[in-house]
């Protein structure tokens, strides 16, 4: 005995409802993902462009209540700003945070600053440097 078919004849009556909404789910999902491809193309642009101000601690040395860091930046001309540096114990403890500013016509810049620390201070680490 066999089961008599309850699909309809193929290409007769159009597409079926279930065509149309994978038809539509794709359709979505493509401006979804050029959507979210737009977004992340403009954050990777503004993290790249806007970042004016780039630095890196080349040396530091220790003392009871400072520590004294080598700092390099580099810029671009004009641009001013700042970069934050902190200094911890031995203890992993911060003990010291300041911001060092920094601007005028030179593109790079070597300078020693003086970040005072509330204990001796066994680290110099820059946290970042921000345009403004």
């Amino acid at each position: 005995m066999s089961t008599a078919s309850t699909r309809l004849p193929e290409g007769r009556y159009g597409r079926s409802s279930d065509q149309r909404a994978d038809r539509k789910l794709r359709i979505a999902a493509m401006v979804l993902g050029a959507a979210l491809l737009a977004l992340i193309g403009y954050f990777a642009y503004h993290y790249v462009a806007q970042n004016e101000i780039s630095a890196e601690v080349t040396t530091f040395k220790t003392s009871d209540d400072a520590v004294k860091v080598h700092l390099e930046v580099r810029k671009d001309a004009g641009a001013s700003g700042y970069c934050t540096l902190r200094s911890q114990s031995a203890d992993g403890a911060e003990v010291g945070r300041a911001d060092f500013r920094f601007s005028g016509p030179a593109t790079r810049i070597d300078k020693v600053v003086t970040l005072r620390t509330t204990a001796p201070g066994t680290t110099a680490e820059l946290l970042g440097c921000h345009a403004g």
